[in-house]
């Protein structure tokens, strides 16, 4: 088990300059300076535990993630001419999600490298989705600045080509609550209105409940750790159940019903990402 705490303020110790570089060697990094690489694990909360001359990971991850939106987007200028700059700005949102960075964090163990203070530690800190995609934003604006451009365009490639190709290919972790919003606004001129039925478990570990409300038909709940993985997954359940009959030839829910009466759907809760279990996983 790798050490949860260094104090950034002085040198680094032998067994932490060691445990960085196994991270460069799974990474496929190689830093100047250790001690930026260091800095860029280094979440909010260890930096406030440590007390002054202790810096935390944001102004690096404010760099990084500059540095990966132009890559990201020089790539797709590049590589599809052919699309209009809407399709870009889609697939591009995609590949910099949360959930993308995330996901690609946690294939480089990103979260066994993470400083953080106790209190988040106990929390389950080291497994937010926010904190791993912070980290390596930070990490790419480390190696920015310890490299240069060149060396880190090639990082940021290496692991978001996969993801854009994915997105082209159909084959990505849809954002559900965005699509629902777009077809609900094309097709009854409204918006979706999300409600919190309920929620549940400690402060520390909350789970959120979530219908979603569209042209007077319910759907849902959506589970998740937060509100907005809740909604996430009260969309995805209003997305399957709405759009997809629409596109086998169906007819939605209050075309079928044709008064407009508050028809609920009730399928079993999902959380964000997991699509029902009749459904293909994404």
């Amino acid at each position: 088990m790798f050490r949860r705490n260094q104090d950034d303020g002085n040198p680094l110790d032998g067994a932490r300059k060691k445990e960085l570089q196994l991270f460069e060697n799974q990474a496929g990094l190689r830093f100047r300076k250790l001690e930026l690489l260091n800095q860029a694990f280094s979440h909010r909360s260890h930096a406030n535990e440590m007390g002054d001359g202790v810096a935390n990971n944001e102004r690096l991850e404010f760099l990084g993630d500059s540095v990966l939106g132009l890559v990201v987007a020089e790539y797709l200028y590049q590589e599809l001419s052919d699309r209009p700059e809407g399709d870009l700005a889609r697939i591009k949102s995609y590949v910099v999600s949360e959930d993308s960075l995330a996901a690609i964090a946690r294939s480089l163990r990103v979260d066994n490298f993470i400083l953080i203070g106790k209190g988040e530690e106990h929390s389950g800190g080291r497994g937010k989705k926010a904190i791993l995609a912070d980290a390596l934003e930070a990490i790419i604006g480390a190696y920015f600045l310890d490299s240069g451009f060149k060396p880190a365009r090639k990082f940021i490639l290496t692991y978001l080509v996969p993801e854009i190709h994915k997105v082209l290919e159909d084959r990505h972790r849809k954002d559900y609550k965005t699509l629902l919003q777009e077809y609900v606004q094309k097709r009854f001129k409204t918006y979706p209105r999300y409600t919190l039925q309920k929620r549940t478990g400690p402060d520390h570990d909350r789970t959120f409940w979530i219908e979603v409300e569209v042209a007077g038909s319910v759907f849902g709940p959506g589970e998740g750790k937060n509100k907005k993985e809740a909604e996430q997954a009260a969309a995805e359940v209003a997305w399957h159940a709405m759009v997809e009959p629409e596109e086998s030839g169906g007819v939605s829910p209050s075309e079928s019903s044709g008064t407009g009466a508050r028809d609920r759907q009730k399928p079993k809760p999902v959380r964000r990402g997991r699509a029902p279990r009749s459904r293909e996983r994404q």
